[in-house]
């Protein structure tokens, strides 16, 4: 047996004996635990489940262990994800600390950044939100006008963020602010990391169709910001955010991995809601896209594989440069298809005579748009994939993107 083998064995084992059977079940949004000064758990396995992984470094299984990390191995860390998703096993802390801002910070970061800001995430401590877009500048992120004000020891910022995912929950944002006008847009940004709790910062919730209210337009009131508080350098910020950028894109390109509504399989779909006529589905057009979908669903799970691998043994990889556009799109594809199998049942909202899994599916659907728009249109993510990865021929006056 080699080393992984063993690894992989004795997770298993861990696994089996240390996570809740009421932690192996799809989670509602309200049953997540994102951690934070204002954190709750929803209930006493919830808190359980997290402090042991928490204890084995797990909630961050890749960090380093000088900073609360697990210390795993990529290879060692894509088998927990695998016990874990033999088991069903929920994620113990949901935190755009782990997901973007930590591996930010391990790769720009100082050292005294390190200390003070990676172990509180690890440890679900604080609760961060990202302040990268403005009511001017969404896909043209360069285009930011938030602007930091150099006062030596501390930076005056004035401005405003939108879609600031649970600003109005976060502890602490990450930002993009301008602190040279004089130069290329690209050369005139700093990431900054400012505390919510600063005077000038406040928040108002933006209302969405999915009948939810998970954004903010966050604000910037001559905020005090310690210059301390200042990752990767003065006017060195876009190189920063390009690579913050890539997490959240392998984020938003996973997130149909793990939903937090009671999402129905199309397969499964199709047996309780189309007619069957001598085993096979009657309608021709709904079985040929049926088919599609899962063949092209098994091609996206070998691509991020064949990246994973590539990464793994040292190989410069562009999986992630399409995985982004691949995952969001196929998200879309897959709720527009279950509407198109469940018919007049996937048109619910808060009607009676509906299940749970019904009316999750018209949601479902509404927040699929937004996936092909944050973090980069698909629009820019297939002009990044023409001209970083296919090497096309690019316009002579061709607008640059993110």
């Amino acid at each position: 047996m080699d080393d992984l083998d063993q690894f992989r064995g004795d997770t298993r084992q861990w696994l089996e004996a240390n996570c809740p059977p009421s932690q192996r079940l799809p989670s509602t949004p309200e049953e997540q635990y994102w951690g934070g000064r204002r954190g709750e758990f929803a209930s006493a396995d919830s808190r359980l489940w997290f402090e042991r992984m928490r204890d084995r470094g797990w909630t961050a299984p890749e960090w380093p262990t000088a900073y609360g990390g697990g210390g795993l191995t990529p290879q060692q860390g894509q088998v927990l994800k695998e016990e874990m998703k033999r088991i069903r096993a929920r994620s113990p802390l949901y935190s755009l600390g782990l997901w973007m801002l930590g591996p930010a910070l391990l790769e720009y970061g100082t050292e005294e950044q390190k200390q003070k800001h990676l172990r509180a995430i690890v440890n679900g401590e604080v609760r961060w939100c990202q302040g990268y877009s403005e009511p001017g500048a969404g896909s043209d992120l360069a285009s930011l006008q938030t602007r930091a004000d150099d006062k030596g020891d501390h930076f005056l910022v004035s401005g405003s963020k939108i879609w600031t995912t649970a600003a109005d929950k976060s502890d602490w944002i990450f930002c993009l602010v301008r602190t040279d006008t004089t130069v290329k847009k690209q050369e005139g940004i700093s990431f900054l990391l400012i505390d919510m709790a600063s005077p000038g910062v406040s928040t108002t919730p933006i209302a969405l169709i999915s009948g939810e209210s998970e954004f903010c337009q966050t604000f910037f009131d001559n905020v005090e910001v310690p210059g301390e508080n200042l990752v990767g350098g003065l006017n060195k910020g876009w190189s920063v955010a390009k690579a913050l950028l890539v997490h959240e894109r392998k984020l938003m390109a996973e997130m149909g991995s793990e939903s937090p509504r009671q999402e129905v399989p199309p397969v499964h779909a199709a047996r309780d809601y189309l007619e069957f006529v001598d085993g096979r589905i009657a309608n021709s057009q709904l079985r040929s896209d049926l088919v599609s979908f899962e063949m092209r669903m098994h091609a996206i799970a070998l691509t991020h594989m064949r990246g994973f691998e590539e990464r793994a043994n040292g190989q410069q990889s562009t999986v992630g440069l399409c995985m982004k556009y691949l995952g969001t799109e196929a998200v879309k594809d897959k709720s527009e298809l279950l509407l198109a199998i469940m018919g007049s049942r996937g048109l619910g909202w808060e009607a009676p005579g509906f299940t749970p899994e019904e009316l999750d599916t018209t949601r479902l659907w509404a927040g699929s748009k937004a996936m092909t728009i944050a973090g980069g249109t698909t629009e820019v993510q297939l002009n990044v994939i023409a001209r970083n990865i296919l090497q096309l021929p690019q316009p002579p006056k061709a607008a640059t993107e993110s």
